[in-house]
């Protein structure tokens, strides 16, 4: 099941229509909301969005990695990923089973 992607005018359009700022102040709130995620993993700092999820930055160390068409072993370096761990509201919603805090 193949979805729309969501765009950054997508969610300027919601913040527009739900929240009743003007276009420009719902851009501006959107790119500002961004920016702020972004920066703060950027520092190397989790970003945690309650019932939706966190944002993680991790550090892999340097391994050894293989060409899959030549089979050469090449050393890949160290650097930093961002991982995306959903919270369990979030999976629930995601498996139509509503919010689980509800039903306790």
């Amino acid at each position: 099941m193949a979805g729309r992607t969501i765009t950054r005018a997508d969610l300027s359009e919601a913040v527009y229509q739900k929240l009743g700022l003007s276009r420009t102040e719902s851009a501006a709130f959107v790119e500002r909301v961004l920016d702020e995620i972004c920066d703060g993993l950027a520092r190397g700092e989790s970003v945690k969005l309650s019932s939706f999820g966190s944002f993680l930055v991790r550090d892999k160390g340097q391994r050894i990695g293989r060409n899959p068409k030549t089979g050469v072993e090449v050393p890949i370096e160290p650097r930093r990923v961002m991982v995306f761990k959903p919270s369990n509201v979030l999976k629930a919603r995601i498996n139509g089973q509503g919010d689980p805090a509800a039903d306790s």
